[in-house]
This record gives C-alpha cells, sequence and structure tokens, in this order.
C-alpha cells in the first residue's frame, strides 16, 4: 500500500500551512526523533515494551504449521508460543475448532453476558499530524469543543436512553482540551453514568490519578501500531509522535490508580497478524505486573474519513478479524473484547455469541450531535466525526438483538458503596 495514499485532503489550507505540510512530508529531518521523549513527558522503569517489541519483531508466523495450530488447541493452557500459531496463516483452516475453544472461554469466565456502552466526544481539536485520522490537525474538518452545559445536554440525552456506561473522547490537543476540562467532564459523568471511560492524549501518572479523582473508572489508548518504523510514517507531528511514552500510557494509568485499561492496535496499518500479537503481550505482560486490574483489548479496523475516500483495511477482512478475536480470548480467557461499530451488524452479532464481551450502541463519532441522533432533532453547529461508522443501532435495538441472542445485555455490573 502506497503510504500516500493515506494523505488527506488539504484544498483549502492556508498557503503557509500547505508549505508546512508537504515539507513534514516529504522531509523527515523536519520530524523529531518519535523514540525520545519531550520536554514533560514522564519516563517510567519499566522493561515491558522491551519485552514486547523484541517479540513481535523475532515472530515468523509463516514458520507455523498444522501440527502447531492442532498442539495449541489440544493445550490447557495457551502458551505464548500457542498464541503465535493461533495467528498464523496455518490456523485459517482451523477457524471453526477456534471458535469453539474460543465460546467455551468466553462462558467460562464471562457466562453469557454482553456489556453495553456508548462513546461521547467532547472536542475534535487535534494538534498531531496522523496521516490515516480524520481529526488529524490538517484535515479541513468542523472543529468543536462542547462546554460543560452542553456536555451534560448529551449525558442527559444519552443517560435517558438507559445506557450506563460512557466513553468520553476528545481529539488530542493540551491546549484546546486540557486535564482540567477534561477532569471536569468526568465530574459530570459520574452523575450519570456508573461506569465512566475516557480515551484521551496519553497523560502522566500523576494526571491519570486527578483524573481517576475526578470520576473517571478506566482508560483506553490505541497504539494504533506496534511497528516503531511504521509508526514513524504515520504519526508525522505532535505528541502523538512519541512511540514509547504511548506505549506506557496504560502502565502510567495504573501508576496513577485507574481501575481498569484497554488496548488496541488499528488494525490495517501494519502487519496485522504481528500488531495483533504485540497488542495481546502488551496485555499479558502488564496483567502479571498489575495483577489487580482489568485489562480489555479492543479490535477496530480502519474506517473511512471525512476528506479521504481511499481508506481501506490492509489484508483485514472479517474472517482474519474472527481469527484474532478467537486467538485473543483462547490466549488471554480474563480480558474484556470489545467490537465497535467500525464492524457491520451481522460481525458484531456472531462474534458475541464466540469471543467479544463488550459492545457500542447508539454511537456517533461527532461532536456535539446526540440530539439529532437519539431524538431525530437537527443539530447545529455540532463537529464532524473521526470515521464512518458500520453499525448504527440505538441502545434499545442492540438490547434487544443480544436479548433475542439468549445474551443478557449488561448495563453496569459496579456498586459502589
Amino acid at each position: 500500500m502506497a503510504e500516500n495514499q493515506f494523505f488527506v485532503d488539504s484544498a483549502r489550507l492556508s498557503q503557509a500551512a500547505l508549505e508546512r505540510k508537504h515539507r513534514i512530508e516529504q522531509d523527515p529531518s523536519c520530524r523529531c526523533n518519535h523514540m525520545e521523549y519531550m520536554e514533560g513527558m514522564e519516563q517510567i522503569s519499566s522493561d515491558v515494551m522491551e519485552k514486547v517489541l523484541s517479540e513481535m519483531k523475532a515472530y515468523d508466523y509463516n514458520s507455523y504449521t498444522a501440527q502447531d495450530v492442532k498442539r495449541a488447541l489440544d493445550s490447557d493452557r495457551c502458551t505464548i508460543e500457542d498464541f503465535k500459531a493461533l495467528l498464523s496463516p496455518a490456523a485459517a483452516p482451523y477457524l471453526e475448532e477456534m471458535a469453539a475453544k474460543a465460546k467455551i472461554e468466553t462462558s467460562k469466565h464471562f457466562g453469557n453476558t454482553v456489556y453495553i456502552f456508548t462513546p461521547l466526544y467532547i472536542a475534535n481539536y487535534c494538534e498531531n499530524y496522523c496521516i490515516y485520522c480524520g481529526f488529524n490537525c490538517y484535515n479541513d474538518i468542523t472543529r468543536k469543543k462542547l462546554n460543560m452545559e452542553e456536555i451534560r445536554h448529551e449525558m442527559q440525552i444519552i443517560a435517558d436512553s438507559g445506557i450506563e456506561e460512557i466513553l468520553m473522547l476528545t481529539g488530542e490537543s493540551r491546549a484546546k482540551s486540557d486535564v482540567k476540562y477534561i477532569g471536569e467532564a468526568c465530574k459530570l459523568a459520574s452523575e450519570y453514568f456508573r461506569n465512566v471511560g475516557l480515551e484521551i492524549y496519553p497523560v502522566n501518572s500523576d494526571e491519570y490519578r486527578y483524573l481517576h479523582e475526578c470520576g473517571a473508572d478506566y482508560i483506553t489508548v490505541f497504539q494504533e501500531t506496534y511497528d516503531s518504523d511504521k509508526y514513524e510514517t504515520l504519526h508525522l507531528m505532535g505528541h502523538k509522535r512519541i512511540f514509547p511514552y504511548r506505549f506506557e500510557a496504560q502502565e502510567r494509568a495504573l501508576m496513577g490508580g485507574m481501575r481498569g485499561v484497554g488496548f488496541s492496535a488499528l488494525l490495517g496499518l501494519s502487519d496485522f497478524r504481528k500488531d495483533a500479537l504485540a497488542t495481546a503481550l502488551h496485555v499479558y505482560y502488564l496483567q502479571r505486573k498489575y495483577p489487580h486490574a482489568e485489562f480489555s483489548l479492543s479490535c477496530p479496523r480502519l474506517r473511512p474519513i471525512v476528506n479521504n475516500d481511499k481508506i481501506t483495511p490492509l489484508d483485514v477482512h472479517e474472517k482474519e478479524l474472527c481469527q484474532i478475536l478467537c486467538a485473543y480470548r483462547i490466549f488471554l480467557p480474563f480480558a474484556g473484547i470489545t467490537v465497535s461499530s467500525r464492524e457491520q451488524k451481522h460481525f458484531r452479532d456472531g462474534i458475541v455469541k464466540i469471543a467479544a464481551t463488550k459492545v457500542s450502541a447508539g454511537v456517533s463519532t461527532g461532536i456535539g450531535d446526540h440530539e439529532d441522533k437519539y431524538q431525530g432533532k437537527d443539530a447545529k453547529d455540532a463537529g464532524d466525526e473521526q470515521f464512518e461508522i458500520s453499525d448504527d443501532r440505538s441502545f434499545d435495538e442492540m438490547y434487544q438483538d443480544i436479548s433475542a441472542e439468549g445474551l443478557q445485555p449488561v448495563l453496569n455490573d459496579y456498586v459502589y458503596v
């Protein structure tokens, strides 16, 4: 895949911005070292990144055979080597057997429950130039940041629908969405929801502690790709460009007292088998270091974005995605697995019966448009969406569809005393 196919339409940028954008794209010397921390970034003492990246770089998935896959499926305990076999092309003919084993593990540890949540984007300003993302700073979109009154209004609409868990998201801009602003939003969310998650730019452990004290229960961070060389070509500007700081975000969050952490690679940016391996190993090693915490994985694939109709998942089709999810479940039986509205209805309906434990409903990736989404009223001055979704079912529709499959929709399983 040619990397420049990701570059966004810049027809309405100023001449100065166009020139800067062109320099950044064409001249690597204009970019900072993506492996060196910027000023103010907390550096922690951890060997997890080294372990994960060394395993990923050494992974030769074409070396695994049908015999390796059979051994993995027959094993009572899935080792790292077994997991590598289950991710390999040799496992493709054994997808039904993998699904059967994954279903047993899911049932054993999660019963027949499926958790439901919804995301709430409160700002789409961004200071990063990530060439695959609709929010990137050089994409000419409608930008918006909700004030506290607008956030409360959005939350009221969502809460009235029956949802009890929310995931709040911002674009990655400290200038427009600073930690105090996000903390105030967390305080509001605690009034309306029983479980509050955050998907924001990575911060230091003391800032995670502050956000936890404001009401945040867990954080999710997408590493996007664990291939640091590929990562450098995709993240051309901004704090997100710094690979190790992003990698260590979940550990800093746990150091800051967060109850749970979520992980993900954006499948399709690079070699999806190696990214899937690294994502799971990131969970695996931190799980052993912080056994008290809750861990979860997301499995998003690339989706179309505003001003770019050329983005499609790189070699990651539904069959490959199913293989990854089943392998995740067999290797990490206690981890939650979220499948988002990026995927189509038929896939999500099927995978929750096998490996996934959490789905989103009533989704909007725009800013300030839940009144339109939930009540059919025109949203005035809404901000543009980050990407297009595939499954637009409302909360009620999702709840009924899950129940119809003989599964139990769960809105919250925490009691605060």
